[in-house]
């Protein structure tokens, strides 16, 4: 029996205020780390009537469309659990976030509200690209933000939208670099 190499996802979402519950996510991106091929949007409609229009403006969608047009929160996440899925047939999908305890916390929690399940374990466990990176380099937390990630890799052409299909894209390709980098890469 052949082993499956683990599949690394880069999810990036955007809210419309910082936890999950009151407040909504309402996209979700996601790109497996190495196969630029290999990607996942999908907009959310709101679950609530609660907003930060800060949070909100950050994303640039609109959220009286989100309202009429995005799928529900239930469609949403059973089409992301389904890609997830469906990878396993190439690989182990393990998440990866960019920080992982914001965008973990929303995917986890919706997967979990809405699905009762998560594709990425019962925990939702997995990577924090600036864990990683400060486990990598040693160095400390102040330094492990992604701009400053690129910087040292010399990646500009990647800028940070705050669309979560276009974010995701941006995470998998930083961490595909991180992972070439490494002296057992």
């Amino acid at each position: 029996m052949t082993k499956l190499s683990e599949l690394y996802i880069a999810t990036d979402v955007e809210a419309d205020g910082p936890i999950p519950g009151p407040y909504s996510m309402i996209s979700l991106g996601m790109a497996v780390v190495g196969r630029p091929e290999l990607t996942f949007y999908t907009e959310v409609r709101p679950i609530s009537d609660e907003f930060v229009p800060e949070a909100l403006a950050v994303s640039g969608l609109d959220r009286d469309r989100l309202l009429r047009e995005a799928p529900a929160a239930e469609e949403a996440m059973a089409a992301a659990a389904g890609w997830v899925n469906d990878l396993r047939r190439i690989g182990r999908p393990v998440f990866l976030g960019g920080p992982a305890v914001f965008d973990g916390m929303f995917v986890h929690w919706y997967f979990m509200r809405f699905l009762g399940k998560s594709p990425f374990s019962a925990s939702g466990a997995g990577i924090d690209l600036r864990s990683y990176w400060m486990g990598l380099t040693g160095c400390e937390w102040v330094s492990s933000r992604k701009p400053l990630i690129k910087q040292q890799l010399k990646i500009t052409q990647l800028p940070h939208t705050h669309h979560a299909g276009e974010d995701a894209a941006e995470l998998a390709h930083v961490f595909d670099a991180i992972l070439k980098a490494r002296p057992d890469g």
